[in-house]
């Protein structure tokens, strides 16, 4: 942590990155020499998904594999709003941020002949996705990022703060306002900067089950919200289908890559379920896989995930993370089947970004899970996530790099109180358990009406500026939801369970007409045009 946080209060040209996950890392790093302020709630290196991700990066880098086969695979599942483009402007870009990556002392697995070694996950049609020992790609790219960061002369880090607002002036940000992590009684800091680039994570933790860090709580997105940011594609959340349910929060995960070595889905009666619900069984799409394992335990037959047959005694050696998770909980996956549930697990949408990253408000970029490319649609491939991070973070930092960054005239004043009370525990607690139950994996009208009124009653409400944001995120996605009514991709309504054609469009929304959809349900005499969400 800084020392003296309070000659943090000043005007800087520097760039202002807040998160310190892969995205922020290696947009700092790419944008060396030119001088960066990195803003980390947690220690670097810590409170990032990143960090947590056991698949991989997806990459078309083997003989035989292209980036038009890694794009097709990619557009196939987003059910139908994928931008094209994008997607194979990033599959193209694979190659070079994973070399990128390996020079930033990134110890990816390789074959026998020093060949990067490549693995398959669902709906892949190759092995296309780069490890690191199996299940820690990862923890092992924050690792080397972190320490190159570190070492960087041009990165100025400031460890265990917030940002709890963007401060704008006429459509352009002028700087952050921030706060000591965990401390609430702290007065506000406040950084004047003209460039500001968002990378602060997803939202899992808006859920009651997720696999996320407790960092995951949507603040970038309502912080970008709040400031008029246009949002794309709030309502698909992506269930991961095999967390670890052993009573912990967050949930440990199984990667899919155990699926991909040929593990499999069964009930309490050993049954395998998925072989009816989708040809590919286990290797379906994530949302197909996700509401089957859903059904089985909403049925009272429970799921567990089977790799007795398909690993067995070399499971702790291949996946060493997952092994750890489990046997922490006093199961051996070498001889006893794991039990499972989804877990939220990604959220594709975010805050809208072109094709440089750069969001609706001047001066703002975002990369990774806090912005929306166009290229998850409805459903994230597996493993693209991480790839998407780093060729966003890289096209953020040649963007800015080609541009001269007006210093901030002066330093802005704070837009909130600078008093907050700390998150009330319950407050939390019933938020996390309604979007479990009314916006998660199946979805229908009335649930999702309850959610939408209730969670703008506690944004209005909220004392607490933590909270205050993670109703603020939640309400995003809610109101999204219950506006496409219909079901794509990892968004399912039972009351409309089939596509419409009408609607295969990404969403474009605001925070303003979010709050209009909570008014139209708490004032039904007087209607607008909810639907107009979605455009």
């Amino acid at each position: 942590m800084t020392d003296n946080i309070y000659n943090l209060t000043r005007s800087t040209d520097d760039v202002v990155i807040v998160g310190g996950g892969l995205a922020g890392l290696f947009c700092a790093l790419k944008l060396a020499p030119r001088p960066v302020t990195l803003v980390s709630a947690a220690p670097l290196g810590q409170g990032a998904s990143s960090a947590w991700a056991q698949g991989g990066i997806a990459a078309a880098v083997a003989e035989g594999d292209s980036p038009e086969a890694h794009a097709a695979d990619t557009i196939s599942v987003g059910g139908g709003i994928v931008d094209q483009a994008i997607a194979l402007g990033i599959a193209r870009e694979a190659g070079p941020r994973i070399h990128d990556l390996l020079a930033y002392g990134v110890p990816f697995d390789r074959d026998l002949e020093g060949r990067l070694a490549v693995g398959r996950e669902a709906a892949h049609s190759a092995r296309r996705i780069v490890h690191v020992r199996g299940d820690g790609a990862g923890a092992a790219i924050i690792a080397a990022l972190s320490e190159a960061a570190r070492r960087a002369p041009s990165i100025r880090l400031i460890e265990g703060f917030v940002a709890e607002a963007l401060l704008t002036e006429d459509g352009a940000v002028t700087g952050l306002q921030l706060r000591e992590a965990g401390n609430f009684a702290a007065r506000p800091v406040v950084i004047a900067s003209r460039a500001i680039v968002l990378a602060t994570g997803g939202i899992g933790h808006l859920y009651a089950v997720t696999t996320n860090p407790a960092e995951a709580n949507g603040s970038g997105l309502a912080i970008a919200a709040r400031a008029g940011a246009v949002i794309a594609d709030p309502e698909f959340v992506q269930f991961h289908p095999t967390a670890i349910m052993v009573g912990r929060d967050p949930a440990p995960l199984a990667t899919e890559a155990l699926r991909g070595e040929g593990a499999t889905l069964i009930n309490s009666s050993g049954e395998r379920f998925m072989v009816a619900r989708h040809p590919l069984a286990e290797l379906a799409p994530r949302d197909i896989v996700a509401r089957g394992v859903f059904a089985e335990i909403a049925s009272g037959r429970g799921a567990f995930l089977d790799a007795r047959q398909a690993l067995g005694a070399p499971f702790a050696d291949k996946f060493p993370t997952v092994h750890a998770s489990c046997v922490a909980a006093g199961i051996d996956p070498a001889t006893q089947a794991i039990p499972i549930a989804p877990a939220v697990h990604y959220h594709m949408g975010g805050i809208a970004v072109d094709d440089r990253g750069r969001s609706s408000i001047d001066g703002l970029w975002a990369a990774g899970e806090v912005s929306s490319t166009g290229m998850h649609g409805a459903n994230r491939l597996a493993s693209n996530s991480l790839l998407e991070a780093v060729v966003y973070a890289a096209r953020i930092a040649d963007d800015i790099g080609g541009h001269v960054i007006p210093s901030p005239a002066r330093l802005p004043e704070a837009v909130v109180t600078p008093r907050t009370s700390a998150p009330d525990a319950a407050s939390v607690k019933r938020l996390r358990t309604m979007m479990a139950a009314n916006v998660g994996v199946i979805r229908e009208r009335d649930g999702l009406a309850d959610a939408v009124r209730s969670l703008a009653a506690l944004e209005h409400a909220a004392t607490s500026i933590a909270v205050r944001s993670m109703a603020t995120a939640a309400l995003l996605v809610a109101a999204a939801a219950w506006c496409r009514r219909e079901s794509r991709g990892a968004h399912f309504r039972s009351d409309h369970p089939a596509e419409t054609a009408a609607l295969a469009q990404r969403t474009m929304t605001t925070l303003a007409a979010a709050r209009e959809v909570a008014k139209d349900l708490t004032e039904p005499s007087t209607p607008r045009v909810a639907q107009a969400m979605i455009a």
